[in-house]
Order: structure tokens, then sequence, then C-alpha cells
């Protein structure tokens, strides 16, 4: 039977900067189908506010999460999966810059979902998999082609056919995350320093870089450059680049308005 329960809490920090979503269900933090819908609405709530710039996704959990709910997967039609992997894949289509902080087990829906994140953080206890092949199924919200987007073709057909475990060490070594930090207490740490660097920086200018990145690496070498060269004259006309330069120039911290 489907499980039910599960929330996922959201927060503001930073004077309402900074949204923190947090996963709950459990030591396991498994993601249900209820879970799974929320998180596609509260990006909606969360895109359709100027205030925030960054995101912020974890875990209260002992791990960050093992997967979704198993058996509910049978309890829904075929028909009903052509959208599966739409909801729980929200952070790659947001227009936020969206940093995971990763501890503990990521397997299954629970990788999928910090796949479709920007910036990603973990701990050395942290392994990432997705174990699909043993339900005779394989990922289906994104996991085969933004894995081997991230760690190469090989590397992703030899962890989704054999649904071997991908340790933090790899992980890092592979550029599945950014960095490591020793624990938990540390993890969040690092999370906090990655989030104050953001907001220094221009928003116009990290929405930008987020698109540039996610549509030019998914075609050819000179259809990205030509978006990259759009994109920076369009930013050329930014009050953001003015007083960047200008700050430069003074010697003195930038102030930026996202204009």
């Amino acid at each position: 039977m489907a499980l039910t329960g599960g929330e996922i809490r959201l927060g503001r920090t930073h004077d309402g900067q900074v949204a923190e979503l947090t996963l709950s269900h459990g030591r396991f933090t498994i993601i249900t189908w209820e879970m799974r819908q929320r998180m596609a609405e509260l990006f909606a709530e969360i895109d359709a506010d100027d205030d925030v710039r960054v995101v912020v996704l974890k875990s209260d959990g002992e791990h960050f999460s093992s997967g979704g709910d198993i058996p509910g997967f049978m309890e829904v039609e075929p028909v009903g999966f052509t959208d599966l992997g739409h909801n729980v894949t929200a952070p790659a289509r947001s227009r936020k810059i969206v940093v995971a902080a990763v501890d503990g087990y990521c397997f299954g829906v629970g990788l999928e979902l910090v796949l479709s994140t920007d910036i990603r953080l973990a701990t050395p206890r942290s392994r990432f998999a997705l174990p699909e092949m043993k339900l005779g199924m394989i990922p289906g919200s994104g996991g085969t082609q933004r894995l081997a987007r991230l760690i190469g073709l090989s590397r992703a057909k030899f962890h989704i056919l054999t649904a071997e475990r991908i340790t933090g060490e790899q992980a890092l070594d592979w550029g599945l995350v950014a960095k490591l930090a020793a624990d938990r207490d540390e993890l969040y740490a690092e999370t906090d320093k990655v989030v104050e660097t953001l907001l220094g920086y221009s928003p116009m200018a990290a929405r930008t870089a987020k698109e540039v990145l996610d549509k030019g690496v998914d075609g050819p070498l000179y259809t990205g450059i030509e978006l990259e060269r759009k994109a920076y004259a369009m930013l050329r006309a930014s009050q953001d680049f003015a007083e960047g330069v200008a700050a430069f120039t003074e010697k003195r911290p930038a102030k930026f308005q996202g204009r």
C-alpha cells in the first residue's frame, strides 16, 4: 500500500532571499507521490517570489533519501507515469540557484532530485545510487540522462546497470558533487558559505549563467558560444554590470540590485 505522510517544509532566511526546503519523512526520508507533487508546487511558489534568489534543499532524516515509495508504484496506472519526471525535477527549471546539501543515502528519486539542482555538496558518508534495476525498472525522473552528462556515459552505464553505489569520494572526484564536508554540521556550514557567496553577486548574472550553462551544454559548442555571446551583450546593458565595474575601479564591494 502506498505510503502516506511525509512533508516538505518551506522556510525563509536572509531576509527572504533564501528559501529552505527540508524533506521530512522518517529516518530514511522516503519520498512519496504526494511529496513529489508538493515539490513542484513549492517551486512554483518560490519562482513567483522575486525576493528569493537561492534555494537550499536538505533533509532532516538520518539519510537525505533512500528513494521513493516503491509499493506505491503498483497503485499508479501506467499512464500516470507519463509526467513522472516533471514534478521532482522542478529545481532544474527554476530561475533560482538551487543548492543541495546531501548527507547519507541519496538513492533513486532522491538522487534524481539532487541531480536536477545546480550546486551539490555532500559528506564522505554519503552514498549515491540509482537502484531501479533491482526492481526490473529503470530511472524515470531524468536519472539516466543527467547522471551520464555529469559523470560520463561509461560510468553512468556501469552504475545504473549494476545498481552499485557511488561513494562520497567518487562523487567528488567525478564531478557529481562540488565539495565534501566532514560531517553534517560542516556540510550545513559550507552550504551557508556558498549561499552567502551567491547572495553577494548580481542575481541577474546568476540567473543568466545558469540558463546559459544548462541550455548550452546540451547543444553543439557553437550554439552554446552564440548563446553565451548574446547573454553577455544583454548583461552589458545592466545596471549591475555598471555597478560591478565601478566597484572594481573604486576598490570597494559592489552593491548589486538585480537590474
